[in-house]
């Protein structure tokens, strides 16, 4: 979903929420119920857990800064300027998003969608 503000004429792309991680780990969790309950009890309240995240975060990009909302409160925001690199994990599959600013490193479940996620990526700093 692209929108354009119109007082400030910023370019403003929102990533659609993803299920796939929640529901993998949700429904994955069935057959270890059988071999190991609480292991399977453990890995499906993270599911449930993520699951909640992902219905109730919405993460922007824009021109000059990576933006987490839950609903319409801005509760965090990453300016680019601070950004060293970047990576998305296991590309088969991606399920972890790291970024690195100059002082602090962050880890995010992939929760939305990662082909939008990398196109939104791909001019911003990045070595390998």
């Amino acid at each position: 979903m692209t929108s354009v503000q119109s007082s400030t004429q910023q370019r403003t792309v929102e990533l659609k929420p993803s299920y796939n991680l929640p529901f993998a780990l949700i429904f994955g969790a069935i057959p270890i119920a059988f071999l190991q309950p609480w292991v399977s009890l453990a890995i499906a309240l993270f599911g449930l857990f993520l699951l909640v995240q992902a219905i109730t975060l919405r993460l922007q990009f824009t021109d000059t800064a990576f933006d987490i909302y839950r609903s319409e409160k801005l509760i965090r925001q990453f300016p680019y300027s601070d950004w060293q690199n970047w990576r998305i994990f296991w590309k088969p599959v991606p399920i972890l998003f790291y970024f690195k600013e100059i002082n602090s490193i962050h880890f995010l479940p992939i929760l939305f969608d990662p082909k939008m996620l990398k196109t939104c990526l791909e001019p911003l700093p990045r070595k390998d």
